[in-house]
């Protein structure tokens, strides 16, 4: 069976990280990270694009048996890119990231007013798998998000070494608090989303 790639970012598509269409059916072209409720979810060039999956060097070397440099590799992303579909649209037929549950979420978050967190401007489409992070309460060690979920979220720099990581869906808004990858994990705010229609 021939493979299939994410046609926004290159990542190889499988039954679970397909995106989806507006009316909740799967979309064969993209995954879920770029491409959600019939819209993709960042509003990326391609150069945003290359930089922000530069990210995930390691794990590209990993499963690739490669041992490349984020700049090299964003390189190689660049010269990939093109002759993907998206980056082949005009700018103008580009179905824009507008979901209304992100702008709701970045809206909750800037309410809270959380000490030394700045405003949140933008979500991404992450896997609950990625972000499932473990907290140490009341003598129990939890895991608050579901690994099969996605999750609209991101991650900012506190300044002290640690970060805040946002992760939210229709059913709740998690903010935490943690340490170079998910170390000393702490939850920050925990809430029930209002009930929320597309």
């Amino acid at each position: 069976m021939e493979q299939k790639f994410c046609q926004s970012c290159g990542m190889p598509l499988t039954a679970d990280v397909l995106g989806t269409n507006a009316d909740g059916s799967k979309n064969e072209e993209y995954c879920i990270y770029c491409y959600k409720d019939g819209a993709f979810t960042g509003d990326f060039t391609m150069e945003e694009m290359a930089e922000y999956c530069a990210q995930f060097v390691d794990d590209f070397n990993r499963h690739a048996g490669q041992s490349l440099s984020r700049e090299e590799y964003k390189a190689m992303l660049l010269q990939y890119y093109p002759n993907l579909k998206r980056w082949q649209l005009p700018a103008d037929q580009l179905p824009h990231a507008t979901s209304p549950l992100k702008k709701e979420l970045i809206d909750e978050v800037n309410a809270l007013h959380i000490s030394g967190m700045p405003q949140i401007d933008n979500l991404f489409v992450l896997q609950g798998s990625f972000i499932n992070v473990e907290y140490h309460i009341n003598g129990n060690c939890v895991r608050l998000l579901d690994d099969n979920a996605t999750y609209w979220g991101t991650q900012v720099e506190k300044g002290d070494g640690r970060y805040f990581g946002i992760a939210g869906d229709e059913h709740c808004l998690l903010v935490s608090e943690y340490g170079k990858d998910g170390a000393d994990a702490e939850v920050v705010v925990f809430k029930k989303m209002r009930c929320y229609a597309k």
